[in-house]
């Protein structure tokens, strides 16, 4: 693919900026797109021009055109609308922070959403929070809100709220067709760990219409469940729906131990799998990510339960045992668990300090982002190489980190999210 003449054909008025001096806007222009995303936000101080390039639809255009730009993990150490969500590039080694989501002074302690990229976008979906106008105020409330975040502006702005609102839900977005989609969810909030609401509704949000459409519900109620796609199917894993009381008083969840999927080329309908294990091998659903293969489609889907490692198997419904981490993780809701690249990722904590070093110390002696805030030492991040026979290694990265918060947890959710971003 050639590189463009012009900046014309992107809409971005050009004539009088110059990117570097003595080189065309063109090369200038692709030599500025490999700069790691990271530093962006510092680059445009430099000037006028950069400026204007760094928030503009060129630069997106040309990092996903002509750069291979590494995926970015993004964090959410507490509330997204109190603390600043993170973005880390695990292949240059950088931190980036982002402004925190508009935040509404009605409600506080939102947990339990879910995030998604698309495109140069990040979504925000729903989640559990608090509500200072209703009542009893200690009861959390699911939410339906929806915000997205513009990675060429830095900007977040609102959506059109779901049509019911959940936290703890399955969401996944439909591979190519500019469409978000829910499923399941209740009213749980991490503060309480068992009761709340759970629904079987399912939703669709279209991106460039800005409305959600309701469709065929889940067989039955379940929150806390994964979702993912495969192919044109999106598919519903674990989760809990009823409960049971242990002496007549403490409230348990039962546990899903199967999957249902929804082939949309088929009409929207559901169809049930069956138990993935038998009674007593495993607790509950451990975190799920899907690794995908070249064109897009789905390699592998992997389970981290404990310190053990699980494929599952389409064919007979079934997980087996791929491999074990090298180090035990001291709980498994303090461990990520994410895909990049076709390599899994596990990322434990170790403790946290709070830092009041100022900005430029803080920058020369880790190489991270931010002032005066939480600096987590991370006991480890170990990546497994699927294409090397599972060879486990350890990366630079696992030193002292700033804002981590926790390392999250993924499928059901938690305020401590963690997803892949392509920009």
């Amino acid at each position: 693919m050639a590189p463009p003449s012009s900046f014309v054909e992107f809409g971005v008025q050009t004539l009088h900026i110059t990117l570097i001096p003595g080189l065309p806007n063109d090369l200038g222009a692709l030599i500025l797109a490999f700069v790691p995303y990271s530093h962006h936000s510092r680059l445009k101080s430099t000037c006028k021009s950069w400026k204007r390039f760094f928030s503009s639809k060129t630069l997106i255009f040309l990092r996903q055109n002509y750069v291979i730009a590494p995926q970015l993990l993004c964090i959410f150490p507490e509330d997204p609308s109190i603390t600043s969500p993170y973005l880390f590039d695990p292949k240059n080694l950088c931190w980036c922070p982002l402004p925190p989501m508009p935040c509404n002074p009605h409600v506080y302690g939102l947990s339990n959403f879910i995030s998604v990229s698309v495109g140069p976008h990040l979504y925000v979906l729903g989640g559990s929070l608090f509500d200072t106008r209703s009542y009893p105020l200690d009861r959390p409330s699911p939410s339906s809100s929806a915000f997205r975040f513009d990675f060429a502006t830095l900007c977040w702005e609102s959506l059109s709220p779901m049509i019911t609102p959940r936290g703890s839900f399955a969401c996944a977005s439909v591979p190519g067709c500019g469409k978000i989609m829910v499923a399941g969810g209740g009213s749980r909030h991490t503060m309480f760990g068992a009761a709340g609401s759970r629904m079987s509704s399912v939703e669709m949000y279209d991106i460039g219409k800005d409305e959600w459409v309701a469709l065929d519900g889940l067989p039955r109620f379940r929150a806390g469940c994964a979702g993912f796609f495969l192919g044109d199917e999106f598919w519903v894993m674990g989760g809990y729906g009823e409960s049971r009381t242990v002496s007549g008083v403490f409230p348990v969840d039962k546990y899903y131990r199967d999957a249902v999927v929804m082939e949309l080329k088929n009409g929207g309908k559901w169809r049930e799998l069956g138990d993935m294990w038998e009674e007593g091998e495993r607790w509950r659903l451990g975190k799920i990510v899907v690794v995908e293969g070249g064109g897009g489609d789905a390699s592998g889907i992997f389970m981290l339960d404990r310190s053990e490692i699980f494929r599952y198997d389409t064919i007979s419904n079934l997980w087996s045992k791929e491999t074990c981490v090298p180090k035990k993780a001291s709980s498994d809701a303090s461990v990520g668990f994410v895909a990049l690249d076709g390599e899994l990722h596990l990322l434990t904590p170790l403790n946290v300090r709070y830092s009041t070093n100022s900005r430029r110390s803080h920058q020369h002696k880790s190489g991270k982002c931010g002032g005066s805030n939480p600096v987590w030492n991370l006991e480890g991040s170990i990546i497994m190489s699927l294409s090397k026979g599972h060879l486990w290694s350890r990366p630079l990265c696992a030193q002292s980190v700033q804002q981590y918060g926790g390392i999250p947890r993924l499928g059901g959710g938690t305020s401590r999210d963690l997803h892949p971003s392509g920009f």
